[in-house]
Parts: structure tokens; C-alpha cells; sequence
């Protein structure tokens, strides 16, 4: 088995309060998928959860007792996964359920930063229930709910049963003002194929944008991003309003150019490194100048991950590719830094 198929893959599940991950835990945890999971609960007060609540009760379920999610969390999850880890073959993959008001960028961060935990988990996806009735609302007082929808790689938008066609179109042009790469499901009751929502390897490098086609062909200006779906009205556009949400946005980056690999590797870590609280997400295909490989980079506020990913093929276009999502970000800034990279 090679180092990476044996890491054990990590779902982390998040949504504000009533969005509907109780139910969509129980859903994974009571299928006949004969698979295995060990669940981390984030109990911060949040009724619903407990181990009467899961079905199954085979499940492994461990609790967080701290509430705040920051450092500690670190601690705790590290802790609990080193745990975790000294029974492996007990189970097949690992969901961290954090609670409705927490931010899931450090608990993604874990998995970069720990070298223990990084070695043997990875993560798969960070997926985010939202409720289809209250999202607006939400999105106008909480800025978690905002950060949950920013950093999903995949969003249901649960209790579409509750909205009316149009009120659900306004929800998805959002979502999509917010976070345009996401995979969007609409669904009543959380019922979603386990397949959309668990080994989804949307965190792997080799499959770092599942987005990729639209990614590669949408231009640099393009705001228009209804483009990753499955619903007849998103190319028609008719009267579709597009959102662009005033404290949280994203910016996609592209050049048919090579870049300067000593240019980018300095600018890209000088920005995380001073524009990191901003920047939720960052995620890139880069073509590098006497490279024949594509370069590949991820990132999670100030940490950035990236490897060559596979040689370029002879019909693809070499461009590259680069996609931030953030809070205010210097857009001005960011689109020089990345110009004057080009070789």
C-alpha cells in the first residue's frame, strides 16, 4: 500500500445550528455502506448529538469537551486522533462534526499542521449543511455561517422542501457570490448519496480542483461563476441575480503566461503570510517556466501546501490558475503580485 492510500481519509462536517448534520450523521452512520466511521462530536452546548442520538451505535463517537474552537481545539483533536490512530483497522475514515458556531479553518489546519496527524490522516473535504429557510438571515448576522459556506468543498442546501423555487435560486446566487467553486447539492432531510459527501478527496492535490474544467475556461473577469451545476435554470441566467457579498468574496487569477517559479514561491508566501487572516482558502494550477510538470498548490489561511502534480499533456493549455476566497481581500494587491510573477 502506498503512504497515501493509507492514510485515513477525514470528513469535516460543519453548519450552523439546525442546518440539519445531526440528521445528516445519522444518515451516514445508520447506511448499509459496511464502512466503518469514527465520529468526533464538538459539543458546545448543542443539544442533538449525543450517543442515544446515534444510530449506530458500533460507531466510535468521541467528544470534545472544550467548546472554543481555536488552539485548543489543535490540542484536542490531535490528541484524540493520536487515539484514534493506535486502533487503526478498527475503522475506515474519520468525520469531525464541529459545532454550528465554529469556524472549520483550524480544524482543517490540523491536518497540515501536525506532522503526526498529517502522516497518517488526510483530509477529504469539509463539507457544510445549510439551511435553505434561514441561510439568508444568517448570513446577515453570523459571520460563521459566512465561513462555513467560503470554505466548503461541497454545500448541501437542506430543507429545500421549506423555500419556493425562487427563494431557493436566490440562496444558490448567494452561495455562489460567496464561494463559486463549491459542489452544491439541494436536498430535503440531508438524503444525499454518502458517495457526494464522503471520499470526496477534494483536499488532494492530484484532484485539487474537482471544479477544474469551468476553472480552466471561466477568463480571469469572469464574476458569473453558476457554472459547477446541475440545474437547467443556471445557463439560461434569466433574471438570475449574481451577489457579490460585501465582506467576503473571491477572486480568481489566470495568466496564458509561464510564471517565474522564484518570483511566485516568495510573493505567495509574503501574502499568506501578511494577508492570511483574510484569506480563507487559496487554490491554484500553476504552469512554471522550463517546468513540463503542473504545480499544484492548496492553502488554509496562512499555511500552503503544493506539489508537482503530473507532466502537462501534449493538447492541454498551459495557463495557470489561481483562486482565493477570503474576507476584504486586496484585490488590487493580489492581482500585480500575481502579474509580476509571469517569467
Amino acid at each position: 500500500m502506498s503512504e497515501s492510500t493509507d492514510k485515513i481519509p477525514v470528513t469535516v462536517l460543519t453548519g450552523y445550528l439546525g442546518a440539519g448534520k445531526t440528521t445528516l450523521l445519522n444518515r451516514i452512520l445508520s447506511e448499509p455502506h459496511g464502512k466503518k466511521y469514527a465520529v468526533i462530536v464538538n459539543e458546545f452546548g448543542e443539544i442533538g448529538i449525543d450517543n442515544e442520538l446515534i444510530v449506530n451505535a458500533d460507531e466510535e463517537v468521541f467528544e470534545m469537551n472544550n467548546g472554543c474552537i481555536c488552539c485548543t481545539v489543535r490540542g484536542d483533536l490531535i490528541r484524540i486522533i493520536e487515539g484514534l490512530m493506535r486502533r487503526k483497522g478498527k475503522f475506515d475514515a474519520i468525520i469531525v462534526e464541529t459545532t454550528g458556531l465554529a469556524d472549520p479553518a483550524p480544524v482543517a489546519q490540523t491536518f497540515f499542521v501536525d506532522e503526526n496527524v498529517g502522516k497518517r490522516t488526510k483530509l477529504d473535504a469539509v463539507v457544510t449543511v445549510a439551511d435553505a429557510k434561514w441561510l439568508k438571515e444568517r448570513l446577515k448576522d453570523a459571520p460563521e455561517a459566512k465561513n462555513q459556506i467560503a470554505f466548503a468543498d461541497v454545500i448541501l442546501i437542506n430543507k429545500t422542501d421549506l423555500v419556493t423555487d425562487a427563494e431557493l435560486r436566490e440562496i444558490e446566487a448567494r452561495i455562489r457570490g460567496i464561494n463559486p467553486y463549491a459542489k452544491l447539492h439541494r436536498t430535503e432531510r440531508a438524503n444525499i448519496a454518502l458517495s457526494e459527501v464522503l471520499g470526496r478527496n477534494a483536499f488532494d492535490l492530484d484532484r485539487i480542483l474537482d471544479i477544474e474544467p469551468e476553472f480552466l475556461h471561466a477568463d480571469g473577469h469572469d464574476h458569473d461563476h453558476h457554472h459547477g451545476h446541475d440545474h437547467k435554470h443556471d445557463h439560461s441566467h434569466g433574471g438570475l441575480k449574481h451577489y457579490h457579498d460585501e465582506d467576503m468574496q473571491s477572486l480568481s487569477l489566470s495568466t496564458d503566461k509561464p510564471l517565474n517559479p522564484d518570483k511566485f514561491f516568495p510573493w505567495v508566501q509574503d501574502l499568506v503570510a501578511k494577508d492570511g487572516p483574510s484569506i480563507l482558502r487559496c487554490k491554484g494550477i500553476l504552469s512554471f517556466k522550463d517546468d513540463p510538470e503542473r504545480f499544484v498548490i492548496q492553502g488554509v489561511h496562512m499555511i500552503l501546501d503544493g506539489d508537482h502534480q503530473r507532466p502537462w499533456k501534449d493538447d492541454e493549455k498551459r495557463s495557470s490558475r489561481l483562486v482565493f476566497i477570503g474576507r476584504k481581500l486586496p484585490e488590487e494587491k493580489i492581482r500585480n503580485g500575481f502579474a509580476s510573477c509571469v517569467a
